[in-house]
């Protein structure tokens, strides 16, 4: 029978054992405050921390920073170090220097539930970052806040492991800039208010890379340095081949949602774009091989680009993409063929079961003067734009393929073929190609 004294026996048993993982958890390490190390002060102590995080990894423990404020500068990170706060509560913050924190060439290197606050001082480089991290071969940094920095907020170079579930904001530059990974996961992350740039995953020359940008929050991303679109964008790959942007959610970009300049084998797939001021996916230039699908574009200047056959962009699938309310108006004035352009392509590209709808421009454009080849766009649907496709017909344009599309309330045909920016014919639909390189085939219009 269950009385008053085996119950306090039973739920005092329950207690002890609910302890004692976090007594042997804070056995299993030291705490920084052991080292000198106090929050209650606003002096700096970035020697004392420094020396406590050098003698942490020389025992190889971990090393807990306790809810509080440390104001600390310029400090150099050990080659080893396992760093832990309570998410929140246990906050570095930017004394002045060139960086908060910098780690060269480190075997391994875990961050948890760490706040780091730049307070709006200017670096001393100001191309630099609050966090910067050159050459890490185990990397995790977890659960962490990155804000207020007057330039940008963590910047990889050669790193490999993982960057998840951290907030970072107000950043004066951008967010989180890879370089040259060697095997980099950047999820579920918040990255917002960014001067240049959110996510960047870039190479000092074409190859390789491998990182994976899935599930990340990213929105209000500026250009404030200007351009046509190197910056204002939420994710940004460079160079940098086999890449994965798949289930994140891309909001209010100055310029691209996506953006991939010279990408090869590139992945985007389940993402949300939403209000993006140019081009809301895009992949240009020198690039062989992107698989974009099953994104949701709504409100951009152009929906989605795969462009650049005269620099060599190639070689692509276009698919199962819902691209909606476009505009004539974007952060420039543009050349032709301008903004308010659905889904355009030029080479080696299938495009295939997408729905558009308000594109006031083009819902489609295949080509762009003599740069077109072996483009099929079948089986799509396009609504309420002003030219369902616009093709090329320029002398020296490839094979286009262009079958079994629905296309409905258009306001200037529903398939007219353009030499450059000028209309050539008039409404082709259900009529006879009118060029060898241009096969017509199961198109209705209504």
């Amino acid at each position: 029978m269950l009385n008053r004294r085996s119950l306090l026996k039973a739920t005092a048993g329950l207690a002890v054992s609910a302890l004692c993982p976090i007594t042997g958890l804070a056995q299993s390490g030291r705490s920084i405050t052991e080292f000198g190390v106090s929050p209650e002060t606003a002096n700096s102590q970035s020697r004392a921390f420094a020396t406590a995080l050098h003698r942490a990894s020389f025992d190889n423990i971990p090393l807990h920073l306790p809810p509080g404020r440390y104001h600390v500068g310029q400090i150099a990170l050990p080659r080893n170090l396992h760093l832990t706060g309570i998410a929140g509560m246990s906050e570095l913050v930017f004394t002045g220097g060139s960086y908060l924190a910098d780690g060269k060439d480190m075997q391994r290197l875990t961050l948890d539930g760490i706040t780091f606050n730049g307070a709006l001082l200017p670096l001393s480089d100001p191309s630099g970052a609050l966090l910067s991290l050159d050459g890490v071969k185990q990397l995790s940094v977890t659960n962490c806040t990155i804000r207020d920095s007057s330039s940008g907020g963590l910047y990889l170079k050669r790193a490999a492991g993982r960057v998840s579930s951290n907030n970072i904001e107000q950043m004066g530059d951008v967010g989180i800039f890879s370089r040259d990974a060697e095997g980099l996961d950047i999820d579920n992350n918040r990255v917002s208010h960014c001067g240049n740039g959110g996510i960047l995953v870039h190479r000092s020359s074409p190859g390789s890379d491998g990182s994976r940008v899935n599930g990340n929050r990213v929105s209000h991303i500026r250009a404030d340095l200007g351009g046509t679109g190197p910056f204002g964008n939420g994710i940004n790959v460079y160079r940098a081949g086999d890449v994965a942007i798949e289930g994140n959610h891309v909001s209010d970009c100055a310029f691209s949602a996506i953006r991939s300049n010279g990408g090869s084998n590139l992945r985007v797939a389940g993402n949300h774009c939403l209000r993006s001021g140019e081009t809301a996916i895009y992949s240009e230039f020198s690039f062989e091989g992107a698989v974009i699908s099953d994104n949701i574009v709504d409100g951009a200047a152009n929906g989605i680009s795969i462009v650049n056959f005269n620099e060599g962009g190639r070689l692509a699938t276009c698919s199962g993409n819902l691209v909606r309310n476009l505009s004539l108006d974007g952060p420039y004035q543009p050349g032709d063929p301008g903004f308010g352009l659905g889904i355009t392509v030029e080479a080696d590209c299938a495009v295939s079961g997408n729905v558009i709808e308000n594109a006031p421009r083009f819902g489609m454009l295949l080509g762009w003067g003599p740069f077109l080849r072996n483009v099929s766009a079948t089986g799509n649907v396009i609504r309420r734009s002003g030219t369902g496709i616009a093709v090329s017909m320029v002398e020296g344009a490839g094979k286009a393929v262009i079958a079994d599309n629905v296309i409905s309330e258009m306001q200037d045909g529903a398939i007219r073929g353009y030499r450059w920016a000028e209309a050539v014919t008039g409404d082709l639909i259900g009529q006879p190609s009118p060029a060898p390189h241009l096969v017509l085939s199961g198109n209705s219009a209504g």
